[in-house]
């Protein structure tokens, strides 16, 4: 029996976006706050294009940490976050129950900080048989010794960690896949660095003959 961990598809997976506020972003020190915001974009808009449900939680917000970051709810205009007092979003239950109406059994965690609310959501929901992803540079931690040990303490429960990139390329696969071809091009020519200036550049200045 094979023990290869089955490539995503949009029809299996939601997304979770824990906690994406500005009043939790002003204590990360993992990452450069910029560069996460706008792999946390990156990720909302894959989700959107895929048509992955979204499942969007705030804790505080009208008290210390805000509403999610406006740059992700611009993209998400949509999706209205599930407010909750406990960090763990698994033992609130109109959270809980958020993510089981959902129908998908496969998750992906995308959220602040790595070291609770990210890490205490996903161990929980692995405990109950689901299958979780954390996109771990779309995660932030209060420091990067702290972040790296969350993330290690998650896979060595069993949950995989990827990169956003990879979640949306994982979602393509081939990109004669027309229907979301044109939005996954866009978020890669937005948000991947010199990956994504290669893809313009070719679709600007390379004229097949």
């Amino acid at each position: 029996m094979s023990n290869t961990i089955s490539l995503l598809t949009p029809a299996d997976c939601a997304l979770l976006l824990i906690d994406q506020q500005a009043g939790l972003a002003f204590g990360v020190g993992s990452s450069d706050r910029q560069v996460l915001l706008d792999n946390s974009v990156a990720v909302a808009r894959t989700a959107d294009v895929f048509k992955v449900p979204i499942v969007a939680f705030t804790s505080a917000s009208k008290v210390y940490s805000g509403p999610m970051m406006p740059a992700i709810q611009h993209v998400i205009p949509n999706v209205k976050s599930i407010e909750r007092r406990n960090m763990n979003a698994w033992e609130d239950d109109a959270s809980r129950q958020a993510v089981i109406a959902t129908g998908r059994k496969r998750l992906l965690i995308s959220g602040l900080l790595t070291e609770a609310c990210v890490s205490f959501c996903a161990l929980s929901a692995k405990a109950d048989g689901f299958d979780v992803w954390v996109i771990g540079d779309a995660c932030g931690g209060l420091t990067p010794t702290s972040h790296d040990l969350a993330l290690r303490r998650m896979e060595a429960a069993g949950i995989t960690l990827t990169s956003w990139i990879q979640v949306l390329l994982e979602l393509q696969r081939d990109w004669t896949r027309h229907d979301t071809y044109d939005g996954a091009r866009g978020i890669v020519e937005s948000h991947a660095g010199g990956y994504g200036i290669g893809l313009a550049y070719s679709r600007d200045m390379i004229h097949p003959t």
